[in-house]
């Protein structure tokens, strides 16, 4: 038996189903991609005759690739017991191997040549590997699942987009990380979903329009956004590990096809530009009854039902510890401000977009939801939406009253949202519920890994450092 009909991971027909589909596609080759800790899409490109080999035993992966930071640095010891993790799997740089979900095979619109699968990691012995994210999320939903409702989320990512000028590929600019591309803007911004600045990025945002729909995923619109060079796609509401895998294939594919047309896209929230405004990325979520198909979170003579008011006192409650998910780059923190449209208090408000959850619907809306305003849009969406649900299920659990909502977000005392990626690492430690929810090895991975990057940050000699001291000293 190959190894993934011992551990039941897809059947025969469907093996040969998605064979078929590759070979009709024509295709030479097939990308097996899996979402890293950051939620980045990494693996390996077969040659179309070795798929079905790659579908029945998978194809090795370094496991170093878990202990990576984001400038690709190994911040764990590998050569050490247990890989510095306790997982004797770990140990010495070994091979884990990724199995493709043949369910998400697609064919690249921008790469005809080229088919695409997602995958899951395993050991070699057949146990997920533990700090695997598509696999925290796989179990939030289960949870959901055993208590009789399936999580629904919905996308609103915002963006910048910029045209490149030099891609600073130079030998001197290579490294971990290399120098970014610079970059000329593609609109001046500030004319908040004007046409005539729509019209200014209609030729890119095609492309990027004709390759997104040929992957089926769920757009829905396209808006200039209120900053220079600034856009936001949002897209319809699925069922969640569908919403999150259409997250990080949407931003995969817009930075291979925006830089094969010259472009630069970016998900980073506040790059280091004059006069740029932050990206946020807005979650939109409710429960579906599993047994009658309704909204969980429809209120019967008032906007919110039980559940979906205790779920608001669960993300609530936890929001300090689920920044560390929501927003984990230290330059997210840079959003968090007073009266910019961005939450800076755990608070939450009916149609209010200066909240951190605002609900949105009507009595007996079968759209009723909550939309979380948190977020980053370079935020792992595996970590992002499994936590949404592990703290909302425990509201639910804990039945929690979120109290009542706010007029004056800016004004009502609330807890504060931390201040950085730190404050926000420190709150997740002494979180309880997130030790339940995602075990305590992988909380220790997590901070163990954040915490390298915000090392290497501090260790750095800012341009603001020296312009403040080397003169006046």
């Amino acid at each position: 038996m190959s190894f993934a009909e011992r551990h039941s991971l897809h059947s025969r027909q469907v093996r040969d189903e998605v064979l078929d589909r590759i070979a009709e596609d024509d295709v030479g080759v097939v990308r097996l991609a899996w979402p890293d800790q950051h939620g980045i899409l990494r693996g390996k490109t077969i040659v179309a005759s070795e798929v079905a080999r790659a579908l029945n035993e998978g194809v090795t992966m370094t496991t170093t690739l878990l202990l990576k930071d984001t400038s690709h640095r190994t911040v764990f010891p590998v050569w050490t017991a247990g890989g510095g993790l306790g997982e004797r799997a770990l140990e010495g740089a070994a091979d884990a191997l990724l199995m493709p979900d043949p369910a998400s095979y697609k064919r690249l619109p921008w790469a005809p040549h080229s088919g695409w699968m997602l995958c899951d990691a395993y050991y070699p012995d057949g146990r997920v590997v533990p700090f695997s994210t598509r696999h925290l999320l796989q179990k939030q939903v289960a949870r959901a699942a055993d208590l009789g409702f399936d999580y629904v989320t919905g996308l609103e990512v915002e963006f910048h987009l910029f045209r490149v000028t030099d891609p600073r590929l130079a030998p001197e600019d290579s490294g971990q990380p290399g120098t970014p591309p610079d970059v000329s803007l593609l609109t001046l911004g500030y004319n908040y979903l004007t046409e005539l600045r729509y019209d200014l990025l209609d030729p890119v945002l095609e492309v990027l329009r004709k390759d997104i729909q040929a992957l089926g995923l769920p757009l829905r619109s396209m808006e200039v956004e209120f900053g220079p060079s600034q856009v936001e796609f949002t897209f319809a509401a699925q069922d969640a590990l569908a919403s999150a895998d259409a997250m990080v294939l949407f931003r995969s594919a817009v930075k291979q096809v925006a830089r094969r047309h010259g472009f630069h896209a970016t998900f980073m929230c506040r790059p280091r530009m004059p006069n740029v405004m932050s990206s946020g990325w807005h979650l939109h979520q409710s429960l579906r009854d599993r047994t009658t198909g309704r909204n969980a979170f429809m209120g019967e003579g008032e906007l919110l039902s039980p559940n979906a008011r205790h779920f608001l006192g669960g993300l609530l409650a936890e929001a300090r510890a689920a920044a560390a998910f929501s927003t984990p780059t230290l330059n997210g923190y840079r959003r968090y401000r007073p009266n910019s449209l961005a939450p800076d208090r755990a608070i939450w408000g009916v149609d209010n977009r200066g909240v951190m959850v605002r609900a949105l619907g009507a009595p007996g809306d079968p759209a009723a939801r909550l939309e979380n305003r948190v977020g980053e849009p370079a935020a792992n969406p595996y970590l992002y939406m499994a936590s949404q649900l592990a703290f909302g299920l425990d509201g639910m659990a804990k039945r929690l009253d979120p109290g009542p909502p706010a007029d004056t977000p800016y004004e009502t005392r609330a807890p504060a949202l931390p201040r950085s990626l730190a404050e926000a690492l420190d709150a997740l430690e002494h979180s309880a519920v997130a030790r339940e929810a995602f075990g305590g090895p992988f909380v220790a991975y997590y901070l163990r890994l954040k915490r390298a990057e915000i090392a290497r940050f501090e260790a750095e000699v800012s341009e603001w450092e020296h312009r403040e001291y080397f003169e006046l000293f």
